[in-house]
């Protein structure tokens, strides 16, 4: 019998996804389940790798029985996965050795200070396209190696095995057989050379982290291994780089942004890895039969989470979609600028010291102000990355690919268009992150022969086109900037 699906899997920060798909692209069944959030201390946050674990499995299960599928009618399983999440575990009883520490979190800005002090800033930039920053994985690593007691012995006596999300449950799915990642995760490491596309020896040495910890990098779409159901697992990308391949960005200059808990917008820049002079980053967009495409992007940490907060913690909205029929009952935010930066501020300002501030309130300010801040907040960050994307380019943007959860949200899509001048276009599904995923591991299998096969399943949705003028857009970003530096080294106790 012809295997007649597949199988994406989502990991995202907040919560694990699976999404079935037949052969027109469409999803058949759709299974999602959110799992704890864990802030040791300020600045900090850490997910349970086995919650991480139990909800994906649980997804995947549920998704099969509502598409009512067995195993053998999946033709492989594309992952996609939160980047820079680091999970350190042992070999021998696959247990984690400490908590997976999360792309949000900031407990490694000294460390990252301390390695810019010594001058080495740029030769980590040249060889892996990021900054010094405790987003991304290196430091983390050491910290947990430097942290958690007996973990240093146990690493360098080659017992530790180190992962971002996707190599964890890679490593689940195959019965704890294959220890692999792909060139997109690793090339948010800080210890990866995007150019030659190997690990990096010297980099790992100024870490101290052992290469006998590391998972082997493979192509993005490819066969990994089979799951212990015997389901091909056929494609790997980090959700930025899976949701720039699900939009179809597959030529130079076209450009996505995700609207999910954090923000990212990537730019397509083909075979060659473009430096960025504007403070975004040099990535790899995908390795597909051994050649490698390259993006820069910009990195938002706090997107759809501003939302998740007011309802969450502040309790001033029921549901995420409260928050745009709150905000939509005023005309405008009413001088309100809300710079969610509880984890910092990512690109173009890299401030790991920045922290969460609102100006402008009033007696006058009400609940929907804030609501509407919020959301205006997310498309301020977000065109701040599209206006240092074109300087690194030199390629206008003439329109924006939307996708991610707050993508949703038409009256934060109408407010990005404004902002930025130019048509922001919505697919019908937003969910672009597993469709990348999927297509990825369908052109491994031949379940799909082709980009150009892809591209006649994508689904046209809703167009915003600038209705504001340019002048007004002007003025709010101004304001928006003021407030951005207002912001910046609060937590910075040397100050």
């Amino acid at each position: 019998m012809p295997r007649t699906h597949i199988l994406a899997l989502d990991q995202g920060t907040t919560s694990s996804r699976a999404i079935v798909f037949d052969h027109e692209g469409r999803q058949v069944a759709v299974s999602q389940k959110e799992y704890p959030q864990i802030f040791p201390q300020p600045g900090q946050v850490e997910h349970d790798p086995l919650a991480i674990w139990a909800s994906q499995w649980s997804t995947a299960v549920d998704a099969m029985g509502k598409a009512d599928l067995e195993p053998q009618d999946i033709a492989a399983i594309g992952i996609a996965n939160q980047r820079e999440t680091t999970l350190v575990w042992d070999r021998d009883s696959g247990k984690p050795v400490y908590n997976a520490i999360v792309w949000q979190d900031r407990r490694t800005a000294g460390e990252c200070a301390r390695l810019r002090a010594e001058g080495l800033d740029q030769l980590f930039a040249e060889r892996t396209g990021l900054r010094l920053d405790p987003y991304f994985s290196g430091t983390k690593i050491r910290w947990i190696l430097e942290n958690v007691e007996g973990a240093r012995a146990k690493a360098d006596a080659g017992k530790l095995m180190f992962g971002t999300v996707d190599s964890w449950l890679l490593w689940r799915l195959t019965g704890r057989t294959v220890h692999a990642t792909d060139a997109t995760n690793a090339s948010r490491t800080l210890i990866y050379d995007i150019h030659r596309g190997d690990w990096d020896d010297e980099l790992l040495g100024i870490l101290g982290i052992p290469r006998s910890m590391l998972p082997e990098v493979k192509d993005s779409s490819g066969i990994f291994g089979e799951s212990q159901e015997g389901i091909p697992i056929a494609g790997i990308a980090g959700d930025q780089q899976a949701a720039l391949f699900g939009q179809g960005c597959f030529s130079p200059g076209m450009a996505k942004n995700t609207y999910g808990t954090g923000c990212f917008m990537l730019m397509n820049t083909g075979w060659e890895a473009v430096a960025s002079t504007n403070n975004l980053l040099t990535t790899v967009a995908w390795r597909i039969g051994g050649k490698t495409e390259y993006a820069l992007e910009g990195s938002v940490f706090m997107g759809g989470a501003v939302v998740k907060w007011l309802r969450d913690d502040l309790q001033l909205i029921r549901t995420a979609e409260e928050c745009e029929q709150v905000a939509a009952t005023v005309a405008d935010s009413g001088g309100l600028y809300f710079v969610p930066a509880f984890t910092g501020l990512g690109a173009p300002h890299w401030d790991p010291y920045a922290r969460g501030a609102v100006f402008g309130m009033t007696r006058g300010t009400k609940r929907a102000h804030f609501c509407r801040a919020a959301l205006e907040s997310i498309a301020f960050q977000s065109a701040e990355l599209a206006g240092c994307m074109v300087k690194d380019s030199g390629i206008p943007l003439k329109r924006l690919l939307v996708d991610g959860g707050a993508a949703r949200s038409d009256l934060l899509m109408q407010f990005q268009a404004d902002l930025l001048g130019v048509e922001v276009m919505r697919p019908k599904e937003v969910e672009t992150t597993a469709t990348g995923a999927a297509w990825l591991a369908g052109l491994a299998v031949g379940f799909w022969t082709s980009r150009e096969e892809l591209l006649k399943h994508q689904e046209a949705g809703k167009e915003f086109h600038p209705s504001r003028p340019g002048e007004d857009m002007s003025r709010m970003m101004d304001g928006w900037n003021r407030a951005v530096e207002r912001s910046k080294g609060w937590a910075d106790d040397t100050l």
